[in-house]
């Protein structure tokens, strides 16, 4: 391991060390953070379900949340042939991102599209982990039609949300507030939701702290509404010292993000798991950088943490190209980066589709 790596490592260890002491001197944190549930009690909820294997899914025709979501492009019968694969490899967990703008623009139809979608995830035998708010990817997001895929360019229309730069302004956060306790309190008992993560790679495109006060504002206005479902949102930038104190502190269930190698990934586990909270992975495999199926996931069967892959079916979000590796030309990359099933519902690669029931299937 290179010193850098190690140095990521100890940090790591460091912030959930101290997150307790921490988030009782900060001025941020959460009002009513007597709600966040015990060690014991975020343990016997992870006892109770079956090993947590999934993936984070938008569907193949759907180049952001928008799209996903609107009423005008919004697709059952997408969804439910989609879900339906991912039955049949064993997952039984998607993680999917709801936006903000969709709920501005239609409160009750958006609510009632996401009863349908949980209606036709709950046949395929599959909970979903719900996602609001997000730092990634293209900074202002507008209603009605969403742009076209810029050929080859990975997640081109992905939005963020609420935005950059009104996700910093205070004076919308009523507004927000509004939205997200309408959702968790229309959901808040319902058993087809494993879990709300509040908020996607806090941070993110060069936001770093100024995310911090969107941040504990969503975990304030969770706690009021109390769902019975935990609340968390993910560790993913380990030099992110006061996020990531403040996202360990307050939630109920540690989730985080690792596209590293193995060994890489395997002393991250080690280290978080000295919190003593259950732990779900909810993104990794990235095949060119040697994230991939092969050898994560056995590791995190092993290790009982909760696998949530990005990328599910190659479509408009244009996955399947790497970050940092645009092909302009539409061409097609030597090996994918993201994605697990063509179009067509094809396995990218049978042996993992394989690797994936096999070990859906294990106790």
């Amino acid at each position: 391991m290179s010193l850098k790596k190690l140095l990521v490592c100890l940090f790591v260890f460091i912030t959930v060390i101290n997150a307790n002491a921490q988030k009782n001197r900060s001025s941020l944190s959460v009002n009513n953070n007597s709600l966040q549930w015990s060690v014991e009690k975020a343990n016997a909820w992870y006892a109770n379900h079956a090993w947590i294997i999934g993936a984070d899914y938008i569907p193949s025709n759907a180049i952001n949340q928008l799209e996903m979501w609107q009423a005008s492009t919004f697709d059952s019968s997408t969804n439910d042939r989609e879900l339906g694969w991912a039955q049949n490899i064993g997952f039984n967990t998607m993680r999917v991102f709801l936006h903000s703008v969709a709920w501005q623009e239609d409160k009750d139809g958006f609510k009632k599209r996401i009863n349908t979608f949980l209606s036709i995830a709950d046949r395929h035998h599959i909970q979903i982990m719900f996602v609001f708010f997000d730092d990634c990817w293209n900074k202002v997001p507008k209603a009605g039609t969403q742009p076209v895929p810029k050929p080859g360019i990975h997640n081109s229309g992905w939005v963020q949300d609420p935005g950059q730069p009104v996700s910093t302004d205070s004076t919308i956060y009523p507004q927000l507030e509004l939205y997200v306790k309408d959702i968790l309190t229309n959901f808040a008992h319902d058993k087809r939701i494993l879990l709300w993560d509040l908020y996607n790679e806090p941070g993110n495109s060069d936001k770093k702290e100024t995310s911090l006060p969107l941040l504990a504002k969503i975990f304030q206005w969770a706690r009021s509404v109390n769902p019975d479902q935990p609340v968390s949102a993910g560790l993913w930038a380990w030099d992110f010292e006061k996020l990531n104190a403040f996202q360990v502190a307050n939630s109920d269930v540690i989730t985080y993000h690792d596209y590293e190698e193995a060994p890489l990934h395997q002393r991250v586990i080690e280290l978080l798991k000295a919190n003593g909270r259950p732990l779900i992975c909810t993104e990794y495999m990235a095949r060119t950088r040697n994230s991939r199926f092969s050898t994560i996931l056995p590791l995190l069967k092993k290790e009982n943490v909760g696998a949530i892959n990005w990328g599910f079916v190659t479509g408009k979000t244009n996955t399947k190209y790497a970050w940092d590796t645009p092909m302009p030309d539409g061409g097609e990359p030597m090996e994918w980066f993201h994605d697990i099933f063509l179009a067509d519902g094809t396995p990218y690669r049978k042996d993992e589709t394989d690797l994936i029931r096999k070990l859906s299937l294990e106790k």
